[in-house]
């Protein structure tokens, strides 16, 4: 290492390393050193003696504590240490006061020190994918600034903790779920036949901890109509407990659906499954099998609801998980628990903005930032709904959410909206709205439907709007294109209800005929081309073929918005599947598809070519990515450190950077800028593939062919001549011809194509024509061109010995080739 005094980047990336060398320390000058994707567990001291160091990478390693003495490294500004253990996070770490970048994405960590975030230069905090409780995660996602606001008020109003949470109901339609929910507030509530619940019902029930605490709990009670599946997934919300019932009489409880639906949209929050056992049946489920897929399910239990049997344990259960939620105790400054209080026993509806800015001043609130954080936070746990970015609904506070529910739900419920199947207009919503609490919100109603993705307003028909699940389920006749046609699919492990719908809401402004358009798919039309988009829930499956002018174009346009959908799913399991663009393929309605995940591992093993498992040809990778997507949106890797990253950093104090918790892509100002734009005027209906050159040079084929025809002149000579030369000057010549004529061939191959009609990759394929070259010409020159006859005995032997040595030669050369 003394020789490398003077090394500034020291790069060690993918060696499996698992200690440092200690001669490291004498890389005294080091001012960047990445040690990404090692097996390192933990940090030596020598580390803390590279004084100089200011970017210090250590992804993806097994690095489970930070010790002290990291914080020795006070010239550091970039520190990457995500995707490894790390549980706890030491305050010390505020000490590196020049620390301007904080990864430590994909860890273990629960609580974030207050003193991190008082590092006045830090910018950027990547929390991403950690199990963060304190400060409350709903917090964690906004900015830096918002963090710090947090501690701020926490310091200067007081401590409050918060000893609440929500008991969602689930199941299927008629199962009891209403019944449940007043048997929990009141075990004396006598059954009554009840209509199935329509939305969502919500009951407040409180009960007391053993410390003395009053917890409150809200109750949601989901109508367990399919019409709701889609709708409920807004209200299925993090930190809460789930209660799945099921009625053992009908046995038509679907526990895999509802199991996936929870664990998907919950981020894995404790489930129990209740047996509503009526008539006292029973009915056994695998409760192993279940509890070793799905780790959220905590325990099953069994009751009569219509004789009380099995409810004080039901109680004593449901009372145990949600005090033992990770949030319960989250301490919350004194000032938010107050306006939280005076907004829940406001008796209105809904509020307007001035009205709650005022609320928060009158409960000690005196800087407007601080008020409004407080409103996204209550939305995030769903308290209150207020919709900050939308320019309408940002002037309304509504404090009853139900209230708002209940408006969505009365226009999905109206029978002439269902006769209609999903059409409605806005005389229509008058009618449905038309009670005096409703009267003068029909606008933010029908935006609240909008931003919840349950309806779209029908292009060129002012007022006219599509509520899509309510389409009819038939599949429409209209004509298509089969000819070259775009095809990708997606393929799911569990399917959500409800994608396809918010797929067409999403894109509706590319919907040219109505007709084309039902509840499980849609055409969409752009500058002479058609996309079409069917979801297939019985095969877990969405498919897309594209045809016309701009057919790339208009698959990345469907794509990008179908990814956006599946990333608002955290625990979503999906694969894109990309079609084969071989001979016999690429025509085809049917073709072979290739798992994009494995097109991305041949990239990075630099596997230039994949067979087709339907033609056996070999096909380039880049080729069948290009031919659907930009390359560069399959193949996105992690930014190194020497990256963009580093050379904008003065760029990014522009922004007001947000603090990650979970991955999500947040909509771009620009973003419809897809459905109005124009695409280029060029045609591109054949799109343009990057692929690397087969052809050889000018130059290489001059050669290759002057080669060959020395070959050619040297073996006619010697035929018209058998006496030109003898002995071992024959032996040399027939080894530089053999030679000649493997370069040759090695030359000649590579330019035709061949790797696409058999399975072998260019490279084989080049070699395995020098070699055959070689071989032919060696035996022709063998037979062809005896040896003299006045020639020694021993000069035949002696010329075997030469030329097996100059093929031993050869094949050497070619292995290193």
């Amino acid at each position: 290492m003394a020789c490398l005094q003077k090394l500034n980047i020291l790069d060690l990336r993918y060696n499996k390393i698992t200690t440092l060398p200690e001669t490291l320390a004498y890389l005294q000058n080091l001012t960047t050193l990445d040690l990404g994707n090692n097996q390192i567990m933990m940090l030596p001291q020598m580390l803390t003696r590279l004084q100089n160091l200011t970017t210090l990478d250590l992804r993806n390693n097994k690095i489970t504590t930070l010790p002290q003495t990291l914080t020795r490294l006070q010239n550091l500004t970039w520190l990457f240490l995500g995707n490894n253990q790390i549980k706890i996070l030491p305050e010390a770490l505020a000490h590196l006061q020049n620390l301007i970048w904080l990864d430590l994405n994909n860890n273990q960590i629960k609580i974030l020190p207050e003193a991190i975030v008082r590092l006045q230069n830090l910018i950027a905090l990547d929390l991403g994918t950690n199990p963060i409780e304190k400060p409350p995660p709903e917090i964690m996602v906004k900015s830096i600034e918002a963090i710090r606001n947090y501690f701020r008020q926490l310091n200067t109003e007081g401590t409050d903790y918060l000893y609440e949470a929500k008991l969602l109901i689930i199941g299927e339609g008629g199962a009891g779920k209403t019944t449940l929910a007043k048997k929990i507030k009141n075990s004396n509530y006598q059954l009554q036949e009840e209509d199935s619940t329509k939305g969502i019902e919500v009951i407040q029930w409180r009960f007391w901890m053993d410390s003395g605490q009053n917890f409150r709990v809200n109750i949601w009670d989901f109508g367990g109509q399919e019409i709701y599946h889609s709708t409920h997934q807004f209200f299925l919300t993090k930190r809460s407990l789930y209660a799945l019932l099921a009625d053992t009489r009908k046995e038509d409880t679907d526990f895999y659906y509802w199991l996936n639906l929870v664990e998907l949209l919950s981020d894995n929050s404790p489930l129990l499954i209740i047996k509503n056992e009526k008539e006292d049946r029973h009915r056994e489920i695998s409760e192993r099998q279940l509890r070793g897929e799905f780790t959220n399910l905590k325990e099953t239990l069994a009751t009569n609801l219509a004789t009380n049997r099995g409810l004080e344990q039901v109680l004593e259960k449901i009372k145990h998980y949600i005090k033992n939620l990770p949030h319960i105790g989250n301490p919350l400054p004194k000032t938010w628990v107050r306006v939280r209080e005076a907004l829940e026993s406001d008796a209105c509806n809904y509020i307007g903005l001035d009205e709650y800015l005022n609320i928060c001043q009158q409960n000690g609130f005196t800087q407007r930032n601080d008020k409004l954080q407080l409103s996204s936070y209550l939305h995030d746990l769903g308290v209150c709904l207020h919709f900050q970015e939308d320019p309408l609904l940002n002037k309304t506070v509504i404090l009853k959410p139900k209230w708002g529910t209940d408006a969505v739900y009365k226009v999905l419920d109206n029978e002439k909206v269902i006769r209609d199947l999903g059409s409605f207009t806005e005389s229509d919503l008058a009618n449905i709205w038309y009670e005096d609490e409703y009267a003068t919100m029909h606008d933010e109603l029908l935006r609240l439907m909008i931003n919840f993705k349950l309806c779209y307003e029908i292009p060129r028909s002012q007022g006219k709007y599509i509520a899509p699940q309510l389409l009819s389920a038939n599949q429409p006749s209209y004509s298509w294109d089969e000819t070259k046609n775009l095809i990708l699919r997606y393929t799911y492990e569990f399917m959500p209800k409800g994608i396809i719908t918010q797929f067409i809401v999403a894109m509706h402004e590319l919907i040219n005929e109505q007709q084309c358009v039902w509840k499980s798919g849609v055409v969409l039309s752009k500058d002479q081309t058609k996309a079409e988009v069917i979801e297939y829930y019985g095969k877990r499956e969405i498919k897309i073929r594209v045809s016309g002018r701009h057919k790339r174009d208009l698959m990345t346009i469907v794509t990008h918005e179908l990814d956006k959908i599946h990333i608002s799913y955290k625990r979503l399991k999906y694969n894109k599947l990309i079609p084969c663009n071989c001979n016999t393929c690429k025509d085809s309605q049917e073709p072979h598809f290739y798992f994009s995940e494995i097109l991305r591992q041949f990239v990075a093993d630099r596997q230039e070519c994949i067979q087709c498992q339907k033609s056996y040809q070999m096909v380039e990778v880049l080729g069948l990515i290009d031919d659907v997507m930009d390359r560069k949106e399959l193949l996105k890797v992690e930014p190194h450190i020497d990256d963009d990253i580093l050379s904008n950093s003065s760029d990014i104090r522009r922004e007001n950077v947000v603090v990650t918790i979970n991955n999500v892509i947040q909509p771009s100002k620009q973003e419809n800028n897809f459905m109005t734009e124009p695409f280029k005027q060029e045609d591109n209906s054949q799109p343009e593939v990057h692929k690397p050159s087969s052809q050889i040079s000018p130059a290489e084929r001059g050669i290759a062919l002057a080669m060959a025809l020395a070959v050619l002149i040297v073996f006619i000579v010697l035929v018209l001549n058998p006496r030109a030369m003898e002995g071992g000057t024959l032996a040399i010549v027939r080894f530089l011809a053999a030679a000649f004529a493997g370069i040759s061939g090695y030359l000649l191959t590579g330019s035709l194509n061949l790797e696409a009609h058999v399975p072998l990759s260019k490279t084989n394929i080049k070699a395995t024509g020098a070699f055959a070259a070689f071989v032919l010409v060696l035996l022709l020159f063998f037979y062809g061109v005896p040896a003299s006859e006045n020639s020694d005995k021993s000069k035949p032997i002696s010329d075997a010995k030469t030329t097996i040595t100059a093929i031993a030669s050869v094949n050497q050369q070619s292995d290193r080739t």
